[in-house]
């Protein structure tokens, strides 16, 4: 019986802390239905006078992107500000033959008569980081933004965002993320579906009520002061972002959400580089909790209510641990349920927890509305897209959950770029890219053979208890199934 009480006492940790994750996700849904059509009265410059116009400098942080560097650059050179008001910082850490390409296109640039800079170093301290903090010291802007490579502002971009800055507690804002190339793929659609969801109810939710957000790493634009006063960008966790985001929140600097700027990038098409993206923002968000959860607890400024949703914020990335272990435990609760008829009414109460699920329905349901529009054949359609994504997901708990692990016990490791391929279209080559991780992960074959468990939990439901199966958890399962299936065979074969 121990055993079997331990199992049970972890399963329900687990869904108690997934259902408390829901609870902030469903307050953050309602701070987003009261405040998404708020109209905005915050003070801006006025540009119509050439004196309030400030000087902006545009970092472009690349490492090795062959296939992107003309594209960003020829987007960049369009932007509309006053030209003697910005110039661009090409952070190029590269180690192959991108850098003589950067090289030809920053000199076509210069040529417009725009102020660009090719910025090398020798070593890749700190990564992103580092090559942000190098960068700061020659910027000669009052405003930083930033841009990765993949990324294309609209012309307007600047005339969009800067003018927040006329409120001198503005040390950020930031842009909501679009995706070129949203429609590709399965792949694409999945990670669009969740993004989409942090750039519309999380962002907004949090910022509409004061609550910390973060800088996503691009597509937003600093106040050099408040960086500063933060203490600069640090390269000791790989999500850099949050760090510097909360460091300087903490410090009472307001962050600024835009939802309706939308900033167009590119989302990853083989499931390899959606792999090492999501390894590194999950063991980043992991490590941000171990580093800033102290001060955010402790924290004199900030309300109990703004703690709360930062640290729920920061542990985002670990709610992976608790959908993995309620996975792999739920094969083993569902024989504990069959055997152990004195605790029935125990697993009657934790089917109550199904509520979990329905809050992300409906939450992302919003989200969804939001992008596509409404009425019965979308909603026929989000059914499909959330029951895709969930499973999906689910599919990449253990993944994520190692990711989360080494983040919380200190696992140092290299900051690995995400490759880009310049793809729009399905007819658009990928297989030649030379940046494309060739031999897939250990961990694929254990999803392999989690995905083979699962087959057995859906057996299980047919020869458990006396009364003919128990089809409870068959969907859980099935979904589980779909889940570990696609991404292993995904990451086998490498398709997009």
């Amino acid at each position: 019986m121990i055993l079997e009480y331990l199992v049970i006492s972890i399963y329900t940790i687990c869904l108690l802390l997934i259902f408390v994750y829901a609870l902030a996700q469903l307050n953050l849904l309602v701070n987003y239905l009261k405040n998404r059509d708020k109209e905005d009265f915050s003070p801006k410059f006025d540009f119509n006078n050439p004196e309030e116009i400030p000087f902006v400098t545009i970092q472009l942080p690349v490492f090795n992107e062959l296939y992107v560097m003309k594209r960003l650059l020829k987007n960049i050179a369009k932007i509309d500000y006053p030209i003697d008001k910005f110039e661009i910082q090409v952070l190029d850490d590269s180690t192959d033959e991108s850098v003589e390409m950067t090289a030809k296109h920053v000199k076509k640039v210069q040529e417009k008569g725009i102020d660009i800079k090719h910025i090398r170093r020798s070593n890749r301290d700190g990564y992103k980081a580092g090559a942000l903090k190098e960068g700061l010291k020659l910027a000669k802007g009052e405003f930083i933004a930033i841009f990765d490579a993949d990324f294309l502002p609209k012309e307007d971009w600047l005339l969009q965002t800067v003018p927040y800055f006329k409120d001198e507690k503005i040390g950020v804002v930031q842009t909501r993320w679009s995706h070129i190339n949203r429609n590709y793929s399965t792949l694409t659609r999945i990670q669009a579906f969740m993004l989409d969801a942090h750039f519309t109810l999380e962002q907004v939710g949090r910022n509409s009520k004061g609550h910390f957000i973060n800088f996503n790493g691009t597509a937003g634009i600093w106040r050099k002061e408040c960086i500063y006063d933060a203490g600069n960008w640090q390269g000791d966790t790989l999500t850099e972002d949050i760090d510097l985001s909360y460091r300087a929140q903490l410090k009472n600097w307001k962050f600024k959400y835009l939802e309706k700027v939308e900033t167009p990038a590119e989302l990853p098409v083989i499931i390899s580089a959606a792999r090492s993206q999501q390894f590194r923002w999950n063991k980043g968000g992991a490590e941000n909790f171990q580093k800033m959860a102290r001060r955010i607890i402790t924290s004199k400024s900030a309300p109990f209510k703004t703690k709360i949703h930062a640290l729920l914020h920061l542990l985002n990335s670990s709610m992976f641990t608790c959908i993995f272990l309620v996975a792999v435990l739920s094969v083993p609760m569902l024989y504990i349920k069959n055997e152990y008829a004195h605790l029935r009414n125990y697993f009657y109460m934790m089917s109550f927890f199904v509520v979990s699920s329905l809050i992300f329905f409906v939450c992302y349901w919003h989200m969804y509305k939001n992008i596509y529009g409404g009425g019965f054949i979308k909603f026929f359609k989000y059914i499909g897209a959330f029951f895709t994504f969930f499973s999906v997901a689910m599919g990449f708990s253990l993944h994520n959950t190692i990711a989360v692990l080494e983040g919380h016990f200190g696992k140092k490791s290299e900051f690995v770029r995400t490759p880009k391929f310049n793809i729009k279209t399905i007819k658009d080559g990928w297989k030649n890219n030379k940046y494309i991780k060739k031999k897939p992960s250990v961990h694929v074959i254990l999803e392999g053979i989690l995905a083979l468990y699962f087959v057995f939990g859906m057996y299980s439901a047919f020869i458990v208890g006396d009364q003919g199966g128990d089809f409870g958890l068959f969907p859980f399962h099935f979904m589980l199934f779909v889940g570990f299936s696609y991404v292993f065979f995904k990451s086998i074969f490498s398709k997009a």
